[in-house]
């Protein structure tokens, strides 16, 4: 069994809200030698249908916005009319920065929307519980984010690699997507902001002063980073059922 997992303080998935989600996939694959792991195949479907499809079969979204690199962008077209996507609404280029193509998202998304979702592409493994946790997570936080407990040791080091420091690793998590957050908020958090320099949404606002917690994430909904991430993909389902 996967465990441990946090214990939450308030009930999830309550809501019977639709809300639209941003999925990000404009990353460099350079870890992958070049080739758009988006486009790598796990159980015969690509790693980003897969995403797609667990956002197109959650009751809880109303549409998703698709942010791509510009070379791929007619490829991945191609491969999601393949797959007849209903709820896919858009498909745009990315920006420079994660940060940046999110905003480019932000542009697509039904005007009058109050909430939002953003996940990586290369998470194709995320389920619908976590998925919608983290939407009744935008009941309680202006932000919210999904996030399983640190099961490593943690060490500080210095720039020799020296050990600096052991830090405490019980109230560590580590965060994962999707990350949610309200949108009139998000908006005014990245004025005048340099984006650029944040990795994940929920630390802008965070930044801003902005409410931001967490709710239970699975040790699961792994971001296919390297081959190897392929391999425990594959693993996944093959034994294991959301």
């Amino acid at each position: 069994m996967i465990k441990p997992k946090l214990e939450l303080k308030y009930t999830v998935c309550q809501s019977e809200e639709k809300v639209p989600v941003i999925v990000v996939a404009a990353g460099s694959s350079l870890r992958m030698k070049g080739v758009n792991k988006q486009l790598y195949e796990i159980g015969g479907i690509p790693v980003i249908v897969r995403t797609l499809l667990a956002f197109e079969n959650c009751d809880a979204i109303s549409n998703i916005v698709l942010v791509v690199k510009t070379e791929d962008l007619f490829k991945i077209q191609f491969i999601c009319e393949k797959y007849k996507l209903s709820k896919l609404t858009d498909i745009v280029c990315g920006g420079d920065s994660r940060q940046e193509s999110v905003i480019k998202g932000f542009e697509r998304i039904p005007q009058g929307a109050e909430k939002v979702l953003i996940h990586d592409g290369a998470r194709p493994l995320v389920s619908d519980s976590v998925i919608k946790a983290v939407i009744d997570g935008l009941s309680k936080f202006s932000a919210c984010c999904c996030a399983v407990k640190v099961k490593d040791t943690i060490k500080e080091v210095a720039e020799d690699l020296s050990i600096i420091k052991t830090i405490p690793r019980d109230n560590l998590v580590a965060v994962q997507t999707p990350q949610g957050v309200k949108v009139k908020e998000y908006l005014e958090a990245v004025k005048d902001t340099d984006v650029s320099l944040f990795t994940d949404d929920v630390s802008i606002m965070e930044a801003k002063g902005y409410s931001a917690g967490v709710v239970d994430g699975d040790y699961k909904n792994i971001k296919i980073t390297t081959t190897e991430d392929l391999i425990l993909a594959e693993s996944f389902l093959e034994n294991y059922n959301d």
